[in-house]
């Protein structure tokens, strides 16, 4: 993203032929594109109005800052499967955040200049309060949504003896409802399968001859169904620790099966409806079944979800329109500022010409500093260097009250989201 500077000069013939001075030597320099940058004149009020204004500007300008950058991330964020398309997400009216900076017009419908200064501060601020506000509300719920939904999947990630079974197991792996037989899920070694088949009859008495099933496996081992006399189960797992066989207490519990899995569907349908994204994980233990090949590997019918269905959810569409308002609304705080420390600066009646200038290059930006101090050092060689010098931190309406030169910086911001090169749009700075 192309960084900006904002300056103002008086607009009387001498400083409008130094304007020209500056626009040969930034050109012939390769310096800087320079246009001129369009302010409609205000209802002025006093002057004790537009220094209160001065320090009201300022912090709504870091306020504004601030929100589009959340705005931003939350567009990054909730893009998680399509970050390379982040950046043609984030647009101002339409257009590419630099174009619109550089062809800039004052939006006269929604802010009307016939209105006091004041009132039109304060409907840039409620504006901005209330995407605010909205943005808030949206991402607590699309957090909650997304928490929940990370701890069903963290439930459903890792080996056998941590992750959930429901997703693996079904009703006819278990000897249900019987009063004497249980069935127990035992997690076996890869290496140890041969010795598994050759023993697990023995390990105890009243053990079902041929009862074992291997019903899943990961890298790891596979998880094998055995079935007993409810009697012996102590005794079994006493032995099966012992040859390094580690039984996983399960309950088959059809109902809470039925409901966890709806939940999990639930939450994954939520989230691609709301907010127009998918799961990319694959969350899920590859099943390797004997005898039943008809059974999906575990996973399979998420990852069959998760290609349905993606597209752009309600809050995708709000952020983009609602990030392009903010934007709009940020330039045109910059304006209001550049009109307010110029009127401050240069004295009534009003009359500056504001000029936006684009460096070429960041190496140019030393050299462009020099330029502008050496062409505009008649205004107040004191004054314009410490304007210049001005930095994020300090105060600008103190300066611009001074004669000088008055330069107002749009510089660039990435946000870096994981694994993301990041949308890049001008982020402020008042130099």
């Amino acid at each position: 993203m192309s960084e900006f500077w904002l300056i103002s000069a008086p607009g009387d013939k001498e400083n409008l032929q130094a304007l020209e001075r500056m626009n040969t030597v930034t050109s012939k320099s390769n310096l800087s594109h320079n246009t001129k940058f369009s302010i409609p004149d205000f209802k002025v009020g006093t002057l004790d109005s537009l220094v209160g204004l001065s320090d009201e500007l300022g912090k709504l300008d870091t306020f504004a800052e601030s929100l589009i950058k959340r705005m931003a991330q939350t567009v990054a964020d909730v893009m998680e499967d399509s970050e390379g398309k982040v950046q043609e997400n984030l647009l101002a009216n339409g257009d590419n955040l630099t174009s619109f900076v550089s062809h800039f017009e004052w939006d006269m419908a929604k802010y009307p200049t016939k209105q006091t200064l004041v009132s039109v501060v304060d409907t840039v601020a409620k504006q901005l309060a209330q995407i605010e506000a909205d943005l808030k509300s949206r991402t607590a719920t699309y957090s909650a949504l997304k928490t929940a939904l990370e701890n069903l999947e963290k439930r459903s990630t890792g080996n056998l003896f941590t992750r959930t079974l429901s997703d693996i197991v079904s009703k006819e792996d278990f000897v249900l409802d019987s009063e004497y037989l249980v069935t127990l899920l035992v997690i076996v070694p890869k290496a140890s399968y041969a010795q598994w088949q050759k023993t697990y009859e023995s390990l105890s008495d009243m053990v079902v001859p041929r009862s074992t099933k291997l019903i899943a496996e990961d890298p790891e081992g596979g998880l094998f169904t055995v079935t007993l006399f409810r009697r012996v189960m102590d005794d079994f797992k006493t032995k099966a620790k012992e040859n390094k066989f580690m039984v996983r207490e399960f309950y088959y519990d059809e109902k809470e099966i039925k409901k966890e899995r709806e939940e999990m569907t639930r939450l994954l349908s939520d989230k691609k409806q709301q907010y127009g994204s998918s799961i990319s994980r694959d969350h899920k233990v590859k099943g390797a079944p004997l005898g039943s090949p008809t059974r999906l590997a575990a996973g399979q019918p998420d990852r069959e979800r998760e290609s349905e269905g993606e597209g752009e959810g309600p809050l995708l569409r709000w952020l983009k329109v609602n990030f392009s308002e903010a934007f709009t609304a940020w330039i045109h705080i910059k304006a209001l500022r550049v009109f307010v420390e110029s009127v401050l600066r240069y004295g009534l009646p009003v009359n500056f010409q504001a000029v936006l200038l684009q460096p070429h290059k960041k190496s140019a930006t030393k050299r462009l500093r020099e330029v502008l101090n050496s062409v505009f050092r008649h205004l107040d060689e004191v004054a314009a260097a410490s304007v210049l010098d001005v930095g994020v931190g300090g105060d600008p309406g103190a300066a611009a009250r001074q004669p000088g030169l008055l330069p107002l910086r749009l510089l660039p911001h990435r946000p870096q989201p994981p694994g993301l090169g990041g949308p890049g749009f001008p982020s402020a700075g008042h130099r």
